[in-house]
């Protein structure tokens, strides 16, 4: 049986993270994944047959990973700012958010809801946030802090606004329009499952989805989000970190024994600590059976509420609006019948166990901001998309997932098309064979394909990011078995800050 310092239960980034802080410490340190690969939904994919083109299959922009921990584990990545925010189509013109032209930003607000009104609350509103995100960035990747403490923080009326009461009555009282209330609501629904008009699980969303690094920026990974991996893998071997592959873990013993299955067959090892870069519910089921769980129980089922769709375009789709670049629009988020009140049906018909029937989703050229994803003889020929659909959780593709996504994928198109000026289906690429260049996801795909329990992209639901009983958010019911993934109190998306506390759990108790 092999004996080290530490066991990272899972090779995705946050385990990376925290391998590489172990190890550089003076730790020994094993990494185990099942898959084939490290770096888990964070990597880079040829998904399309004689296509070559990186895509960033699952996971596909960075903001919550603190610069601290790309400096202090010397990361070379290059991540690189959108230069516009958002474009949202409505009618035959849009909304435009450009990050470097406020100018242009407030005449595109005018023509849009008519008026002056929801841009002010629009600046004063991402003040706001923007000020949170500077205080509370920080704070992720310290012990935590009491919810008293975060009060003081942030102040009266963040707190009121973002954490107290439903962030969808923060945004009807502030804003008129439809279309920007709608805006400001998505990034309370990616991954996320909740009405925002009664939920607190949507606040938490919120807040992660706006003050990542302190700046709340959504950033494109060049190279993609291999590139990502890819630099963590780098930085955990080099600091010492063993890592293997292919090694699938069937138990973790709370006195730190930890079993796993490869090709050549069943292994233990032995680890004074154990860090666990897995869900929840699979920790639970490889837990010894029979073990005293302190009170924590069986970890609840999550569900995932997401629809990905992967596509490579011959070109970009004309807009409504002839006088709207398409490379402006769709180099940022560009919305799709996310209005306030097309979420709020959309919602109640995924609640009845329906497909909604104009389905809210938003998408990303990721190309157009880093060409490098594209191989030599496609760059100028062609371009990613990537599309996130709202509401689609994992219930609507149990009883038939393979019918589910077809209908779920038709419904997205359909309403994609209805604020394109040509169908998206003219724009796809075809790869060698014909085939046109697109493939979806949903929940359960995920939970196949991945073994992510019910497709859940964070896991499980978030948590706030502060705790009356302090710690670094990390812990278990077990002394030796430590959280260190998106299961940890703090973060979600790509982060790395699930594997930083753990790490710091160890070393600064």
């Amino acid at each position: 049986m092999g004996a080290y310092d530490v066991v990272v239960a899972g090779g995705g980034h946050n385990g990376l993270v925290a391998a590489a802080y172990l190890a550089g410490a003076g730790r020994r340190v094993l990494v185990l994944e099942r898959l084939g690969h490290v770096g888990g939904l964070a990597i880079s994919t040829r998904a399309f047959p004689g296509v070559d083109v990186r895509l960033s299959r699952y996971s596909y922009l960075v903001s919550l990973l603190p610069a601290r921990i790309v400096r202090d584990l010397g990361l070379d990545l290059d991540l690189r700012r959108r230069r516009y925010a958002s474009y949202t189509p409505k009618g035959d013109t849009g909304l435009l958010v450009d990050n470097e032209d406020e100018t242009r930003t407030a005449a595109s607000f005018r023509a849009v809801t008519g008026g002056e009104h929801d841009h002010r609350a629009w600046r004063d509103f991402y003040a706001m946030t923007a000020d949170v995100a500077r205080l509370l960035a920080p704070t992720l990747l310290e012990p935590l802090r009491t919810p008293a403490e975060i009060e003081r923080l942030v102040g009266p009326r963040a707190w009121r606004d973002l954490f107290q009461r439903p962030v969808g009555q923060t945004v009807e009282e502030r804003f008129a329009d439809d279309t920007v209330r709608g805006v400001v609501l998505t990034d309370a629904l990616i991954g996320t499952f909740a009405d925002p008009a009664a939920d607190l699980l949507a606040n938490r969303c919120f807040l992660y989805h706006v003050i990542g690094d302190g700046t709340g920026e959504w950033n494109v990974p060049v190279g993609g989000m291999g590139a990502v991996s890819g630099a963590l893998e780098r930085a955990a071997r080099r600091a010492g970190a063993e890592i293997r592959t292919g090694a699938e873990i069937v138990g973790i013993s709370p006195s730190g024994e930890v079993t796993y299955v490869a090709e050549d067959g069943e292994h233990t090892v032995n680890g004074r600590h154990v860090l666990v870069n897995l869900p929840p519910a699979v920790l639970d089921r490889v837990l010894d059976q029979g073990t005293d769980q302190e009170g924590d129980g069986a970890a609840s089922a999550p569900e995932g509420a997401q629809l990905k769709v992967n596509m490579v375009l011959a070109r970009l789709p004309r807009l409504k609006d002839p006088s709207a670049d398409p490379r402006a629009a769709f180099s940022g988020t560009f919305h799709i019948n996310e209005g306030h009140h097309q979420l709020a049906r959309a919602y109640e018909q995924a609640a009845r166990g329906e497909i909604p029937e104009l389905p809210p989703a938003e998408v990303y050229c990721h190309s157009l901001t880093d060409p490098s994803i594209l191989g030599p003889e496609l760059r100028g020929r062609a371009e990613t998309m990537t599309l996130f659909g709202l509401h689609m959780p994992a219930r609507l593709f149990r009883k038939n997932p393979e019918k589910a996504r077809e209908d779920a994928l038709r419904a997205t198109f359909a309403s994609m098309n209805s604020v394109l000026a040509e169908p998206i289906e003219d724009c796809l690429l075809r790869a060698p064979d014909g085939t046109p260049c697109v493939e979806a996801k949903t929940p359960v795909d995920l939970e196949r394909d991945a073994g992510l329990p019910g497709g859940h992209i964070f896991h499980e639901d978030l948590s706030w990011p502060y705790a009356q009983e302090g710690g670094w958010g990390v812990e278990t019911g077990h002394e030796r078995i430590l959280l260190c993934g998106a299961a940890a109190r703090r973060g979600g998306g790509v982060s790395g800050i699930g594997g930083h506390n753990a790490a710091m759990a160890l070393l600064r108790p």
